[in-house]
């Protein structure tokens, strides 16, 4: 069947012609590289070598095969682990470009025996399913973002009452109409899906009985894991559409800092058994070729590689034009810039920001890594936005009681201009945030003063150590009601200073609910009720009250125009922010430096629009001097006390977020229906 040094090298991956299969792989040291077919009962019926030889792209046509073939990858040549040559023919390996797999990974110690030991892993391995292509291109949707709903397919969908049966777990779970509609109650606008490209669990996962319920952990970069999307592309494709039509973009987290093979002593599946020294960067030491650990996973994309900057730019640019997704987040986003030190203008960082595809998106950087010189928020230039940790760190530790945070507060909700206020970025280049998946939910940072993941099977030693959270009293659940309302009191003092501050906001998917991981805030491995949402159990109350509070940012150009406060008056006198005393007075220079700051006014008048907000993080009501003028309550956190306005003065209760606004103003938008 094969055509003797047949086919092309343009295109990698497998290509259905018209007389068959055309397959290209890259590789710069294999000697040979073959293609291994399977029929349905997973039985090799034909293996070929890919003798046309190309810019090292090894390519041959298949005759007489087409769509829905099943097959895999072998890759001969030196083997010498130490120097960075993994070449073994009975490793079956996963085609880098593969768009589809017939199952997902599974671990075993097979897959990194020594090539002298070696069995063929064929059967441990899932197969590529050859596809073919043709998906029209779907725009990508520019406006906003507004909100961000960081989403878990697995965690949202198991326990979800509206999705049933073999939906539950799957991106077409997603698609039901009571998932859609609460995203429009919250008044989402884009949901960042954590990563749905094939993954494996990690190494020391099996044998405690633990799986990987997040995906940081992939082996393909372009076919969706089968547990997500059993039928392929196509059932993500349906969800970007529809999400499309009823106003919300989808954006990717994808994971191009390293993959599931680990170090050299990891399973290998792909990328190292066809090329470990071009895919994966390594550095020489004793004369040894050592895997760069700069991901803190065994292993380090080399991204400043021509070759894996076109796997990157390829996977890419096929999930928005065949998946239909807005956008991505890239995790661990330094490791792009990478060469080996970061640099903001690395080449695989510009052909993101060019890419006449790519461009278009929404792109979003976790702007740091493990490695030397990692953390590099704030300099990723006017086309990315990125998360802001200091965001997080900062307005927790003033709703903690930290002393001598109040200027850390104003500098945070005024959009963090001393880091992103450079190069034409805006406030909306910074992704605020309070609780994403790796740390506590916003419930459990209210509840836990200690970490506590002895589920992961680590003693607790994993997770981050410095969580700035508070328990109100008691560590974990309680009983005590007054415990329990101060809690809640304190996760709506934090989500209305969320919402309040200039930037995007982006809240990760149960902490509207309420929802706990008991402690947990390293819960990757746990694919249970620790990370499955219980919709049984939500806290209605609170979903309303997500719902007001954003639909209140809407409605007030104050809070939404996207430009940094410089209290600096304008032409007609006006300045667009006074950051008031409790007394009355505008704040001078020994308020900002008194530790023991706990009240912050922020009076805003942009657009002919005018909101008031009083922070107030001690425990009993202050009282706070108003401007001149008639105030009225526009929002308030502790909806359990009633505010009065009496003779210039607004009592603000304890631990709350209290927004005033012009009594002659338009009343804000009654919560949605």
């Amino acid at each position: 069947m094969l055509v003797p040094k047949g086919g092309t090298p343009e295109a990698l991956g497998a290509t259905v012609t018209a007389e068959g299969v055309n397959f290209a792989v890259y590789s710069e040291t294999a000697s040979a590289l073959f293609v291994s077919l399977y029929d349905e009962q997973d039985r090799e019926i034909g293996r070929f070598e890919l003798d046309g030889h190309d810019s090292n792209i090894h390519h041959g046509l298949v005759a007489g095969v087409g769509a829905g073939t099943k097959y895999g990858l072998r890759a001969d040549g030196l083997y010498d682990p130490l120097q960075g040559f993994h070449f073994d023919p009975n490793k079956l390996l996963v085609d880098p470009y593969a768009k589809r797999l017939d199952r997902p990974f599974v671990r075993s110690p097979r897959l990194r025996l020594p090539r002298a030991d070696a069995v063929d892993t064929a059967p441990l391995v899932p197969k590529g399913i050859v596809v073919r292509g043709g998906n029209k291109p779907a725009l990508p949707r520019r406006k906003g973002p507004g909100l961000i709903y960081e989403m878990n397919v697995r965690g949202y969908t198991m326990r979800h009452p509206s999705v049933q049966g073999p939906l539950r777990g799957t991106i077409a779970g997603l698609t039901t109409r009571h998932v859609i509609e609460h995203l429009q109650y919250l008044g989402v606008d884009t949901v960042e899906m954590m990563p749905i490209a094939a993954w494996i669990d990690d190494a020391h996962l099996p044998i405690l009985g633990l799986t990987n319920a997040w995906g940081y952990n992939p082996i393909s970069y372009f076919a969706p894991d089968p547990g997500l999307a059993p039928r392929g592309i196509q059932e993500l494709r349906n969800l970007t559409d529809l999400y499309r039509r009823n106003g919300i973009s989808v954006i990717l987290d994808v994971v191009y800092n390293h993959t599931g093979e680990g170090d050299a002593l990891g399973p290998v599946l792909s990328l190292k058994g066809l090329d470990a020294r071009a895919y994966y960067r390594h550095v020489e030491v004793d004369g040894k070729q050592v895997l760069v650990n700069d991901a803190g996973t065994g292993n380090t994309l080399r991204c400043d590689h021509p070759a894996t900057r076109r796997l990157v730019i390829d996977s890419l640019r096929y999930w928005v034009q065949e998946a239909g997704v807005s956008g991505f987040r890239f995790d661990l986003a330094p490791i792009l810039g990478r060469e080996p030190g970061f640099n903001p203008n690395a080449q695989m960082l510009q052909k993101i920001k060019t890419d006449p595809v790519l461009s278009k998106c929404l792109l979003v950087a976790e702007p740091w890594d493990p490695g030397p010189g990692g953390y590099q928020l704030g300099q990723f230039g006017k086309e990315f936005r990125e998360w802001n940790d200091a965001y997080r760190d900062e307005v927790r530790s003033f709703w903690r009681g930290d002393p001598g945070k109040i200027g850390a507060l104003a500098g945070k909700v005024a959009g963090s201009a001393e880091i992103f206020n450079f190069a034409g970025r805006k406030p909306s280049h910074g992704v605020n945030f309070l609780a994403v998946h790796d740390g506590f939910t916003l419930n459990d940072l209210v509840t836990y003063n200690e970490k506590h993941n002895e589920a992961n099977g680590e003693e607790s030693r994993d997770g981050h150590n410095h969580n700035s959270s508070w328990n109100c009293g008691v560590e974990g659940p309680t009983d005590d009601e007054m415990i329990s309302m101060c809690r809640k009191r304190d996760v709506r003092a934090l989500l209305a200073t969320l919402f309040l501050s200039r930037g995007v906001p982006l809240i990760q998917q149960g902490d509207e609910l309420g929802r706990t991981q008991q402690g947990n805030n390293n819960a990757y491995a746990q694919d249970n009720a620790i990370t499955w949402l219980d919709w049984e159990r939500a806290d209605g109350e609170l979903v309303d009250y997500v719902s007001a509070v954003h639909a209140f940012r809407k409605a007030h150009p104050a809070l939404t125009h996207d430009h940094f406060l410089t209290g600096h008056a304008n032409k007609a006198g006006q300045r667009d922010v006074v950051w008031l005393h409790p007394d009355g007075r505008e704040m001078a220079e020994g308020d900002w430096t008194d530790s023991s700051a706990s009240v912050l006014g922020m009076l805003l008048s942009i657009a002919g629009d005018s909101v008031l907000v009083w922070f107030n993080r001690r425990i009993e009501p202050v009282p706070a001097q108003l401007p001149e003028g008639n105030w009225q309550v526009g929002l308030v956190s502790d909806d359990k006390t009633e505010i009065t306005i009496a003779e210039g003065t607004a009592t603000l209760p304890p631990r709350s977020v209290l927004v005033l606004i012009p009594a002659e103003a338009a009343p804000s938008p009654e919560k949605p229906a």
